[in-house]
């Protein structure tokens, strides 16, 4: 079993920029990849960015490319999402995500911080 505890989250204006972090916790456990999801009342989660827990290896939303950056801490266990350039649009619920093994989904899942950009 893998905790996620996620901060970082939120109000800020347009333009702007927040980070937010992701520290994953258990026993025994290893990471195969992280990422970050968000949500909208009434939408599905979506995928914003992953990495790779052993490559680096990154993906991207199209919506958040030159924009946003993932990285790690693989000592700590940790994932970062530094969102520059923030928009209005980007206002969600931000969900960190991990899984242990190369499957399609995501297992682990954290709370939800809210990231709110005003215009």
């Amino acid at each position: 079993q893998v905790q996620l505890v996620e901060s970082g989250g939120g109000l800020v204006q347009a333009g702007g920029s927040l980070r937010l972090s992701c520290s994953a916790s258990g026993r025994s456990f290893s990471l195969h990849a992280m990422g970050w999801f968000r949500q909208t009342p009434g939408k599905e989660r979506d995928i914003v960015a992953t990495v790779n827990w052993s490559s680096g290896r990154t993906y991207f939303t199209d919506s958040v490319k030159g924009r946003f950056t993932i990285s790690r801490d693989n000592a700590k266990n940790t994932v970062y999402l530094q969102m520059n350039s923030l928009k209005p649009e980007d206002t969600a619920v931000y969900y960190c995500a991990a899984k242990t093994s190369p499957t399609i989904q995501y297992r682990y899942w954290g709370q939800g911080t809210q990231v709110t950009v005003s215009s």
